[in-house]
């Protein structure tokens, strides 16, 4: 297996996109977007697009695609991120994927069973009848026809518990076989670099983001969504930054406890990225910080990607996971 893909990563905040850009004009590459929200339109400043003027120098995708109240998910990311990527290797170039969803990263490189499409009807049957006898209902029988995936699945989380049962009504099979049996197979190998901030500081950085997404806009963004008729609860708009602008709006909070609440999230997302990512070993970290001179940062990432073989064999000096040079 020759091909290669490179993988940017790391928490919100970090400079990925700064750097992609840097990377994808050195080595004649194109950017996926490993980001759960940046797929939809009007969602801008809330989701720290890639500007367009970035976008113009290096063809993006999985940008501004769907409208907020469409759906869109890992499986469905991965499956059209696998063809993109061998559609960017037939014409010469290199796929760079960048980004902070962890589960959407994985699903592209690693690959899963993705299943059948949702059947709304059965899942208005699974609901209901959690609505009417309790989520432990669904949950037992969840553990009687798929116990390896109730294993897996905590019992309050209904949604999970639902799509598990819909797939072995839909199939006859439990997802976890599904799984095993119908694994896709992946036709390129992934070099990933996570960029590794000193925690204080990428929180300062993260603050700093925020308050300039305030001055660039974020409250008037979310009341052009509300005009456009896309409700707050919507999945697309359950976002940090979306969600409690939504709620100032609504005078549920005041201004500044919006901001507050803004900053906090974000520091919590990022919290949460950094323990996804660092589980993931092959992920070969570098330092950055304010001083970095991300030209120069560039040149290291495309050495160590050139130089690795996927997953590194670089030798773990971080002492949290992963590797580091």
């Amino acid at each position: 297996m020759g091909k290669k893909t490179l993988a940017i990563v790391g928490p919100t905040a970090s400079g990925k996109t700064k750097l992609s850009i840097i990377v994808a004009e050195k080595i004649n590459g194109e950017i996926i977007s490993a980001d759960s929200r940046q797929i939809y339109k009007y969602m801008d400043i809330g989701t720290a697009k890639p500007s367009k003027e970035y976008r113009e120098k290096i063809k993006h995708y999985f940008i501004d695609e769907l409208n907020p109240d469409e759906e869109f998910n890992a499986g469905v990311f991965g499956k059209r991120g696998r063809e993109i990527i061998e559609d960017i290797f037939s014409r010469g170039k290199v796929p760079i994927i960048v980004g902070g969803s962890g589960l959407y990263i994985k699903m592209l490189i690693d690959g899963f069973f993705e299943g059948p499409g949702a059947d709304w009807e059965l899942r208005e049957i699974l609901y209901d009848k959690a609505k009417k006898l309790g989520v432990d209902i669904l949950y037992e029988e969840l553990k009687r026809v798929d116990p390896e995936s109730a294993q897996k699945i905590h019992p309050n989380n209904l949604k999970r518990v639902i799509r598990a049962l819909e797939i072995y009504y839909l199939t006859g099979k439990p997802i976890s076989q599904l799984q095993k049996e119908n694994k896709p197979k992946i036709n390129f190998q992934t070099v990933q670099i996570g960029l590794n901030w000193d925690r204080k500081k990428l929180y300062n950085r993260i603050e700093e983001r925020v308050d300039q997404m305030i001055r660039d806009g974020l409250i008037e963004e979310v009341k052009h969504l509300r005009e456009l008729g896309y409700d707050k609860n919507l999945n697309a708009l359950q976002t940090v930054g979306y969600k409690e602008v939504f709620d100032y709006l609504d005078g549920l909070i005041t201004h500044d406890q919006m901001i507050y609440l803004i900053k906090r999230n974000s520091r919590r997302y990022a919290k949460r990225q950094l323990t996804w990512f660092r589980q993931d070993k092959r992920i070969i970290w570098v330092d950055v910080d304010e001083n970095t001179d991300f030209n120069e940062l560039a040149d290291r990432v495309i050495d160590i990607f050139r130089s690795a073989k996927p997953g590194g064999n670089v030798e773990d000096s971080s002492g949290s996971g992963g590797q580091k040079v």
